[in-house]
């Protein structure tokens, strides 16, 4: 293993360089236009998922002690789904789009023509490795991309699967896989992309754009953010705290950018809240949750001591009114639940990701609004009520990439759904036949003959004339008609 890491060539900025250069040339042959070619590269990618679904769950666990139903279900179960619906939906998604047009082209037709942006960089992230490296590849094979996915090398079981499947089972003339961390991200980001999408954080996110700006470069960036759960006191509370904990542990605990960051609930209501919790976790996880097999672990020492960090803060540390346990060598955090947490702790103000849960307490559940308004637009935001106008009125004040109601997490399983942030979030987004657009630009395309040669764009320019185009760009028969004879206030 030592001499065949030794062996491996660096990859450097000439390796970057030259890698663009040869997909570049793979794209100009036009072969990942075709329909054929994109349907027999998704149908590829279905057959992979399927013939190697034990490796793919066994390394999931060696990265992140991953539960095999999360694997199953979160990563490969959705992404066999984003495979199906684009073979389904692809070649009505290839078809122009038609246009209407108006009394200044008539007589005329218009459409908008999906074409692929050319060669395309994802950088994937480590917490979701598979679901996040190939669900955007999934649109941008479909929109007729060549492609390089360069994945997490936090996730290196992963990251090496991830390289050994896609150059099984793809066409490596036009898609590829780079592994490596920093250097070889840095490598790859000096070249000229026709788009980038970044799954990750904020600082990093940064780099990247100031990379893709450098080339004029168009980004979809998915971020995190603290996603907010407001609690009303009118609801089945079993049902509520389960969801938030399918949502915040049960989504490699914690570790995901739409996971439940903290709740904010009523003074009055916190203690039976936690009642509920307590009682829940304890069915699920059980009286020693680090030996739970269903709890992914922390995925590495940086990010433990990172949370602990957030545990250990002297205004925090007391706050604690359930779990706290951990286990350092074993990477293991139990689910926690901290209660009337300082708006101005560390742990309020930065994103966990990770299985702490502070509780801010409020007056009246009106008062949430203010306190989420008041931070950075989250990737999403979640309200378990019964109340009609409190869910509108969530609806309409409440910023965030997208918004669930009495659940949460479950709208990135829905592909009629935009998936991407806003604001400190994120910008883009992607899933269904969002992938497909992300990839694609709209060429807009107008047909004309050579009948019905309109005189008045031509000079001399005559108060006549400018009548007639005023009432044409008016889109007004009666003006028109006006000018023809000559009665116009022109």
């Amino acid at each position: 293993m030592t001499s065949e890491v030794e062996n491996k060539p660096v990859f450097c900025t000439e390796s970057a360089k030259e890698l663009v250069k040869e997909l570049r040339a793979s794209f100009a042959t036009g072969k990942t236009k075709s329909y054929e070619w994109r349907l027999t590269q998704l149908n590829a990618m279905v057959k992979m998922m399927e013939e190697k679904e034990p490796q793919i769950v066994a390394a999931l666990h060696d990265d992140l002690s991953k539960p095999e139903l999360e694997s199953s279900i979160y990563e490969i179960a959705m992404l066999k789904n984003s495979f199906r619906l684009a073979v389904k939906n692809m070649k009505h998604w290839m078809m122009p789009e038609k246009a209407k047009t108006s009394l200044v082209t008539f007589p005329s037709s218009a459409e908008i023509v999906s074409e692929p942006l050319g060669v395309v960089l994802v950088i994937s992230a480590w917490n979701y490795p598979f679901l996040l490296s190939l669900d955007p590849i999934v649109g941008a094979i479909a929109a007729g991309n060549a492609i390089v996915l360069k994945p997490s090398e936090i996730a290196p079981a992963t990251s090496l699967l991830l390289a050994r499947l896609v150059a099984e089972y793809l066409d490596s003339s036009c898609i590829k896989v780079v592994e490596g961390a920093v250097p070889e991200t840095a490598a790859l980001l000096e070249q000229k992309w026709d788009k980038i999408l970044y799954t990750g954080n904020g600082r990093v996110a940064r780099i990247v754009m100031a990379a893709a700006a450098k080339h004029l470069t168009p980004v979809v960036m998915e971020l995190g953010g603290k996603c907010p759960v407001i609690v009303d006191s009118d609801i089945n509370l079993q049902v509520a705290t389960r969801r938030i904990i399918a949502g915040k542990w049960g989504c490699n605990n914690g570790q995901a950018c739409i996971s439940p960051d903290y709740i904010i609930t009523m003074k009055d209501y916190a203690q039976k809240l936690i009642d509920s919790f307590k009682c829940e976790l304890e069915r699920f996880y059980g009286k020693d949750p680090l030996e739970s097999k269903d709890l992914s672990r922390i995925v590495n020492s940086n990010h433990f001591a990172r949370l602990s960090k957030l545990l250990d803060e002297d205004k925090v540390s007391s706050k604690i009114v359930h779990g706290g346990e951990r286990d350092k060598e074993n990477l293991k955090i139990t689910p926690t639940i901290l209660l009337d947490v300082p708006r101005d702790s560390l742990i309020m103000n930065e994103e966990i990701f990770g299985p702490l849960l502070p509780v801010f307490l409020v007056d009246k559940v009106e008062d949430s609004f203010d306190v989420i308004n008041s931070g950075t637009k989250p990737l999403a935001a979640y309200l378990f009520t019964n109340k009609k106008k409190l869910k509108e009125k969530f609806v309409a004040t409440v910023s965030a990439g997208g918004l669930v109601i009495n659940d949460t997490t479950v709208h990135l399983a829905e592909p009629t759904l935009p998936f991407g942030g806003v604001g400190d979030s994120g910008m883009g987004a992607y899933h269904g036949k969002f992938s497909f657009d992300a990839f694609s630009h709209k060429k807009a395309v107008l047909y004309r003959g050579f009948a019905c040669d309109a005189f008045v764009r031509y000079p001399p320019y005559t108060r006549g004339k400018l009548g007639l185009l005023r009432a044409l760009f008016d889109g007004s028969i009666l003006g028109i008609i006006r000018a023809l004879l000559g009665w116009s206030k022109a």
